[in-house]
């Protein structure tokens, strides 16, 4: 993956289930730690996609703790002004809508294996799959 920079770095609820279910090359899985550990930021939205997800009751466990460790973003006024507008301009689901608002207003990289469902929107994408 090359140099990382010290950035934010928003996680697509893609990735946290790859991740979390250990379905990445070790390759992969030691790039995606390694941004985790420079920022582990997750929107709101995501959190409910992922802990949504149909866990076993110890999976279900550990998806909690797991999610402990990611700084949170709520919605705020601003992202869901940004969100408005993206829906207006694009024909974009809404959970990703909502994901992308967040990456833009904290000028944060989203980390995604879908790149191409954000392709139209000015956002800077990392797909740790491929980069």
């Amino acid at each position: 993956m090359g140099a990382l920079k010290m950035a934010r770095y928003l996680f697509d609820t893609n990735i946290l289930i790859y991740y979390f279910n250990g379905e990445m090359e070790d390759s992969v899985a030691d790039n995606v730690s390694e941004l985790m550990a420079i920022n582990f930021e997750v929107s709101v939205i995501s959190k409910m996609e992922f802990l949504g997800f149909p866990f076993t009751e110890q999976e279900k466990q550990q998806a909690i703790e797991f999610m402990d460790y990611a700084e949170i973003i709520k919605l705020n006024d601003e992202i869901v002004q940004r969100v408005i507008d993206i829906r207006q301009k694009k024909k974009i689901k809404l959970p990703d809508a909502i994901i992308a608002a967040t990456a833009m207003e904290y000028s944060a990289v989203l980390v995604t294996r879908n790149t191409k469902d954000f392709n139209s929107l000015a956002l800077e994408t990392i797909n740790p799959f491929k980069d």
